[in-house]
C-alpha cells in the first residue's frame, strides 16, 4: 500500500492524497520503462461499505492503515508511477486475497 495523488479525477471517482493497494503484478511492476501501475483506492468513508463485496473492509493497522478503511474494488485504476507516494505497508495475504476477490467480481472474472 502507498499513498497517492489521485488527481485530476471527475464524478464519483476518489479523489486527492489517499492510500491505494497496488494490485498489478510485480513482475509488471519491476520492469524499468513501464510507468504505470494498476491500483485500488481505499477509503474511510462508511457510506462506500454498502457497495457489497466489491467494498472490502480493512481493519485498523493493515497496510499501516491508521483507522479502519475500505479498498473500493469497483474503482480499480490505472496511475502513472509519479503519482505513488510514501511506502504506508503491505497487507497481510487473507487481507490481499479479500482485495482480488473483490476486483474478480468487479470485473467479472471467475
Amino acid at each position: 500500500m502507498y499513498w497517492a495523488i489521485l488527481a485530476p479525477r471527475s464524478g464519483s471517482e476518489q479523489t486527492g492524497r489517499r492510500p491505494v493497494i497496488v494490485v498489478s503484478r510485480d513482475s509488471f511492476n519491476q520492469v524499468p520503462g513501464w510507468r504505470s501501475v494498476i491500483v485500488v483506492p481505499v477509503t474511510t468513508s462508511v457510506a462506500q461499505s454498502r457497495r457489497g463485496p466489491t467494498a472490502v473492509i480493512l481493519p485498523a493497522g493493515a497496510g499501516g492503515l491508521a483507522q479502519e478503511s475500505l479498498a473500493l474494488c469497483h474503482q480499480i485504476t490505472t496511475l502513472d508511477r509519479g503519482k505513488l507516494g510514501a511506502l504506508l505497508g503491505s497487507l497481510l495475504p487473507s487481507q490481499m486475497g479479500e482485495v482480488d476477490q473483490g476486483v474478480k467480481i468487479a470485473v467479472d472474472l471467475p
